[in-house]
């Protein structure tokens, strides 16, 4: 009797493994996915909103969220590891992405997209600026671009791609205008920032950068510069300030200190939350920024 059960046992559990197998073949084929990394947080939140909801891709920022600007950034082994199997590297180009040939040598089949093609680039004492972004119609055109690079690599959603990116570049073009609108009454004002990111923000609604007092993120400029600045201020008239969130505002201090003028917050948008509105949340603030700095 009991080698009539163990026969019987055999076949049903042979089946049963064959059944869990096929299962798991089928998880393994359901899970593979078309695999997207951006190089840092602005292009991230661009390719956010363009994959957003379409079945089988998946978006990583290649860098952590608080990195800022890409400014002489080593790749570290882990950035690289977020690299393994992807099929597409965004990256906003101009220079920005220091590192490049790096990962083209490590990778020479990804396909890598600079997001900024297109766009008219501002040219300023360390060439030209890669700061584009921080325009909302620049944007807008990254968003457009960034649609047009996935449709290409991954076509079977290129529908979903571009209608994501329609809607969101609809959103930013609306931000763009309401705060050109808004900033109206203020074209032709002097401003001092403290990092090269706002050449294409200050185009975009007729300001004046009278300064550049710290020219690159974490470098602080020399006894002279910060006296040339605060005669400049004092000349000029000049009442604010825009320091950035993400870096030390120890030189806009001394400078308010020495003119009387009062220091804002301008946010270029290199880090934030992980929330698909968060470039026009950030955006929005800047706005409110402006308007009482200039009221």
């Amino acid at each position: 009797m009991k080698r009539i059960v163990l026969t019987a046992i055999i076949p049903v559990f042979a089946a049963v493994v064959l059944f869990f197998a096929g299962c798991g073949k089928s998880k393994t084929t359901a899970d593979s996915s078309f695999k997207v990394v951006a190089s840092f947080y602005p292009v991230y939140i661009i390719a956010k909103n363009v994959t957003g909801g379409v079945t089988g891709v998946s978006l990583s920022n290649m860098t952590p969220p608080v990195t800022g600007c890409l400014h002489d950034y080593s790749v570290t082994t882990d950035d690289m590891k977020k690299l393994e199997g992807a099929n597409v590297f965004l990256a906003n180009g101009t220079g920005m992405e220091s590192f490049m040939d790096k990962i083209t040598g490590r990778y020479p089949s990804m396909k890598i997209a600079e997001l900024s093609k297109g766009i008219k680039l501002i040219k300023d004492s360390g060439g030209e600026n890669p700061h584009v972004w921080v325009s909302a119609a620049n944007a807008a055109v990254m968003t457009r671009n960034c649609a047009s690079v996935l449709a290409d690599a991954d076509p079977s959603h290129a529908k979903e791609y571009r209608a994501n990116a329609e809607e969101y570049a609809a959103k930013l073009e609306a931000l763009d205008t309401e705060m050109k609108t808004a900033l109206a009454p203020y074209r032709g004002r002097k401003i001092v920032t403290f990092h090269e990111a706002f050449p294409y923000f200050a185009a975009e609604f007729g300001f004046e950068i009278a300064a550049v007092v710290e020219r690159e993120p974490g470098t602080e400029p020399s006894a002279k510069e910060l006296a040339e600045t605060i005669v400049l201020v004092r000349k000029s008239g000049i009442k604010v300030l825009f320091a950035e969130p993400q870096y030390p505002s120890v030189s806009a201090k001394a400078i308010a200190r020495e003119t009387g003028a009062a220091v804002f917050t301008l946010d270029p948008a290199v880090t934030g939350d992980d929330d698909r509105d968060a470039y026009i949340s950030i955006m929005r603030r800047n706005l409110i920024a402006l308007k009482e700095a200039f009221k």
